[in-house]
């Protein structure tokens, strides 16, 4: 996959595409990540992005005509392009893994009072990663970079740590537990040493619906439950009453 990011600070990117799966990712070409300067698209000699907005108020508007010279550049053909801002659709798994269908993706960061509106017709989708606001789209840009690299086949090398990751199928994460067995007087579940693989997995799938129904009761309204999962639920309900 190719992600371009259109930005105006790319220095920020710079240590979080450089450590970890995102480096190995790009090593192994597996990734491949564009960090493409807006202020290369600008026409004059100090590269004015911004402007005050029409109409007066505070704050400044990113130019639409610096984003138009760059996904007009013929660097950007075919790729699916997103804004990143607190007024799009709010990120989610599911919407992760539509994103990972794509060959190509274009990420505007929007900054300070937003893009022109004439610039928001050019993007295919917009996308928040929450109801709440930061001084740029460079950190929600990362966010959706990373939670997209680790469903690229081949990124994380144990599949299976991604499917059970909390929200693949709708639920919370199961508990996790490792050495030692007991810590200031705390013990791992027995099941865990048991070696029933057939018991550790039904444990785990309990424990998940037990925390998404304990946390995230809206998660569970809307998963598609197995019957083993309503049988597990029952139970659950069963033991609090």
């Amino acid at each position: 996959m190719e992600i371009n990011i259109l930005t105006l600070f790319p220095e920020m990117f710079s240590g979080f595409l450089n450590e970890s799966l995102l480096k190995k990712a790009q090593d192994k070409g597996l990734l491949k990540i564009n960090i493409i300067n807006l202020r290369d698209f600008t026409a004059d000699k100090h590269k004015t992005v911004d402007d005050s907005p029409y109409g007066g108020g505070a704050g400044m508007v990113m130019k639409a005509e610096v984003i138009q010279e760059a996904i007009n550049s013929g660097r950007l053909s075919g790729s699916r392009k997103i804004f990143m801002c607190p007024s799009g659709e709010v990120l989610n798994n599911q919407k992760v893994l539509d994103l990972v269908q794509y060959k190509s993706l274009t990420i505007l960061c929007g900054h300070y009072e937003g893009i022109d509106e004439r610039a928001r017709s050019w993007f295919d989708e917009e996308i928040s990663i929450g109801d709440y606001v930061l001084t740029g789209g460079e950190l929600p840009a990362a966010v959706l970079i990373d939670a997209i690299a680790r469903h690229i086949p081949g990124i994380v090398k144990e599949a299976g740590s991604v499917q059970n990751d909390s929200f693949y199928d709708g639920l919370l994460d199961y508990p996790s537990y490792t050495r030692p067995e007991e810590l200031s007087g705390e013990r791992v579940p027995e099941v865990l040493l048991s070696g029933n693989h057939a018991e550790i997995a039904r444990w785990r799938r309990k424990e998940a619906i037990r925390r998404t129904l304990e946390r995230r009761p809206d998660l569970l309204a809307k998963a598609n439950l197995t019957e083993l999962d309503k049988e597990l639920l029952e139970e659950l309900w069963q033991t609090s009453t």
